[in-house]
């Protein structure tokens, strides 16, 4: 198991891997941290085992964005180098990611929420990027929102700087499913659990045929995933154990990496 890192720990269980953002009181972002995140996604992807990938905040909040502090003059080269690293090893893991987001989940919090491949949100969640009231404007954003909910929804986000809460963030198609404060952890772990239930390298498979027809045309996409189909998911083990369980009416028995 790769070592904990401060401020930003990796963990696996079973399947499920989790890194926990962990700077009170509500976990912004500094260099040192953004350091520690980045290293912990490469010990991550680095994981045979892992099957999914939750990212998480530790307290009150997800993440309430990077220091305003790291975005002086002599700082922000650094800042923007190591805050997109980070969202690009985001959306090239392969296995999936899910967010899991609890409270203020504003300006580099929100973008790292919109570079994961699902986001399970509590009812308390408060979204946003208010970089324009700084005179600034948040890149990660300003490339992923208009992919994600379109070109005036994201512009009405970034341009106003407003936040909004769970019901809207799902509405809109930024969150995938909320859950009461009550019962959040329980419930995290009931549907991060279902999930690694699944073959791992199904899983995989499945994100990239996704991913790789995203800027495709519908036809090419479709070309795309079924070679991916025929040429890769039907040589694993776990296609056919798959097939077989189902009609055997038993539970199937996936390969275990090695």
């Amino acid at each position: 198991m790769p070592a904990t890192a401060t401020g930003a720990r990796y963990t696996r269980e079973g399947g499920i891997g989790r890194i926990v953002i962990d700077r009170p009181p509500v976990n912004v972002l500094n260099l040192a941290l953004m350091e520690a995140l980045d290293t912990a996604l490469v010990d991550a992807a680095a994981d045979p085992r892992l099957k999914l990938l939750a990212l998480a905040g530790a307290g009150k909040a997800f993440c309430a964005g990077v220091d305003v502090a790291d975005h002086t003059a002599d700082r922000v080269g650094r800042m923007l180098e190591l805050f997109h690293g980070i969202v690009r090893r985001l959306l090239a893991f392969e296995a999936p990611v899910v967010g899991v987001v609890h409270g203020a989940a504003l300006g580099g919090g929100c973008e790292l929420a919109l570079a994961c491949d699902m986001v399970l949100a509590r009812d308390d969640l408060k979204l946003g990027q208010p970089e324009i009231q700084l005179a600034v404007f948040p890149p990660v954003a300003a490339a992923l929102l208009p992919r994600l909910i379109g070109r005036q929804r994201a512009l009405d986000l970034i341009l106003t700087g407003r936040t909004i809460g769970a019901a809207e963030a799902m509405r809109i198609g930024l969150v995938s499913r909320v859950f009461g404060t009550a019962a959040f952890g329980a419930d995290i772990d009931t549907a991060l659990a279902d999930m690694a239930s699944r073959s791992g390298p199904a899983l995989r498979l499945a994100k990239r045929a996704v991913t790789m027809g995203e800027a495709l045309p519908f036809g090419a996409a479709l070309e795309a995933a079924e070679a991916l189909y025929l040429d890769e998911l039907m040589e694993l083990p776990d296609a056919h154990e798959g097939i077989a369980a189902f009609m055997a009416k038993r539970p199937p028995v996936w390969k275990e990496p090695s």
